[in-house]
């Protein structure tokens, strides 16, 4: 294993930290230099009341091979014939690395030996487009079976996809449940009603048919991080689950941390989402409980749609915390976590909960008299010393291999992970939480996310909503620093108002 970090452009002046866009950028990858294996079994997304991941039991098989449509695939009458086994999460060459179709790419010059690798060395292939006798320039199916507990009958049943990658049609049971022409975007989340077509205590069938980016869409590139695959990394690249609730489902909660200048006190804010998805309004109490705080209030959710319920320490004493015992990156403090449970009770039942686990901590910024940029934690100068982080190739992921690396980040008296682009998985910011490295997300230049002048209506809509389902994502943990929208580039004035409107 080879670990590859190169130190953060700096200069620092006492306590300050100065930086640039381009020295956040222009950091070496790391720990690409053996292959990872498929992915692994395993969740470390907040839980709602119940969960079943879509991991194993999957097949896929390219559009060019399979006559069928969504309606006939997506039924369990449809056999298939040589399609190949996946686990998801997958990209489409991932799964065919792991089947033995293609050799590992990360060994001598394998890479240039599956198809559609014929763009030239060096460059970033996510600027041209797939050559039209490549394998991977059209469409490719993701079909798997699965049986509904017979307990999600009069339940909602949500079918959700933490990202697709890059458009898709998604059809369950014979019904198209989504399209691609409001499906796209690799950093969006996904996540539908699906009580309709969903058959509970019987064999469900669901097919998703990916179609590849192109180079005027809004997806992943390594640049010079790492080599781009032949298929762009298309396919379902985090986790497929479905969730079940009651009438009202909780989503998006957060805890917000704000600190008197000595910290003795915390001031803490609670949030979250209640999605009524039925056709009529429905009353019932929103509790939220941190350890042995508790806090309640009545709540109508109107009738298919979101009603947002925040919970503020001027409304609710108990929310102001004495004496806190907070989060701090190392080596300045304990990693203390805390845990909010979060639930909608209604008629006496509990119709969804949502369990989040975040950190007391606040970070803040400021620019000092010579321009740098100061960040605090907890009131806190830090200096920042930290890398470029890439994930692999193939997007597949070790929960082992990443522990170690991120503890190595640590062991070398690092305190700060850039990622650029790469927006990694779950497990990623739990581990960062637990060894207190910071992480400084962003999108990625060189391609056409800093392509401003040619986006259309569109892309900008794409591009914000990307950052809206990112930052919800990753906002309770406690390791994130900030998020950069622009790279080498400052955005033009129309994105920076959508990003900021977020």
């Amino acid at each position: 294993m080879t670990l590859i970090v190169k130190l953060i452009g700096r200069t620092a002046h006492r306590d300050t930290v100065r930086y640039s866009t381009w020295a956040l950028m222009a950091l070496a990858c790391c720990s690409a230099a053996s292959p990872i294996h498929a992915a692994q079994n395993q969740s470390f997304r907040p839980m709602a009341a119940v969960r079943m991941n879509l991991e194993s039991g999957w097949e896929i098989q390219s559009s060019a091979k399979v006559a069928a449509g969504g309606e006939v695939i997506s039924r369990g009458t449809f056999h298939p014939r040589n399609w190949l086994p996946a686990t998801m999460p997958s990209t489409v060459l991932a799964a065919l690395v792991n089947d033995k179709v293609y050799p590992e790419p990360y060994f001598g010059m394998n890479l240039r030996s599956i198809s559609g690798t014929d763009y030239p060395i060096g460059t970033n292939f996510s600027n041209s487009p797939m050559a039209s006798n490549s394998p991977f320039a059209v469409s490719w199916w993701f079909r798997t079976k699965f049986r509904l507990a017979l307990s999600a009958r009069g339940k909602t049943v949500w079918l959700n996809f933490d990202s697709i990658n890059y458009r898709a049609n998604v059809w369950l049971n014979g019904q198209q449940v989504a399209a691609a022409d409001k499906v796209l975007g690799m950093y969006r989340m996904f996540s539908f009603d699906v009580t309709s077509a969903a058959r509970p205590g019987a064999v469900n069938t669901l097919a998703v048919e990916v179609f590849p980016p192109t180079p005027t869409d809004l997806s992943i590139t390594f640049v010079d991080w790492n080599p781009l695959p032949p298929d762009k990394d298309m396919g379902l690249v985090r986790d497929v689950y479905l969730l079940t609730s009651g009438p009202v489902a909780v989503r998006n909660s957060q805890v917000v941390t704000h600190l008197e200048p000595d910290q003795s006190v915390a001031h803490l804010s609670v949030a979250t989402d209640v999605w009524n998805a039925t056709a009529t309004p429905i009353e019932g109490t929103l509790k939220a409980n941190i350890g042995s705080i508790v806090v309640s209030r009545k709540v109508t959710a109107a009738p298919r749609m979101t009603t947002r319920v925040e919970f503020g320490p001027a409304d609710y004493p108990q929310l102001n915390l004495s004496n806190p015992v907070l989060w701090w990156p190392y080596p300045y403090g304990p990693q203390t976590l805390n845990k909010l449970n979060i639930e909608f009770e209604s008629g006496g039942k509990v119709s969804d909960r949502q369990d989040v686990k975040f950190g007391i901590r606040e970070v803040t910024s400021e620019i000092d008299a010579l321009q740098h940029r100061l960040f605090k934690i907890n009131g806190k100068p830090i200096l920042i010393r930290g890398g470029g982080w890439s994930s692999d190739m193939l997007l597949r992921f070790s929960p082992r291999r990443e522990e170690d690396e991120i503890r190595y980040v640590r062991d070398m008296h690092l305190n700060t992970i850039r990622l650029e682009g790469k927006m990694m998985n779950d497990h990623f910011f739990e581990t960062c939480d637990r060894y207190g490295i910071l992480v400084m997300a962003g999108w990625c230049c060189c391609s056409y996310w800093e392509r401003w002048p040619q986006w259309k209506p569109e892309d900008y809509t794409i591009a914000a909503e990307s950052l809206r389902d990112q930052t919800r994502r990753i906002r309770n943990h406690p390791c994130i620093l900030a998020f950069l929208y622009g790279s080498d580039e400052s955005p033009n004035a129309e994105a920076e108002a959508a990003y900021l409107k977020v």
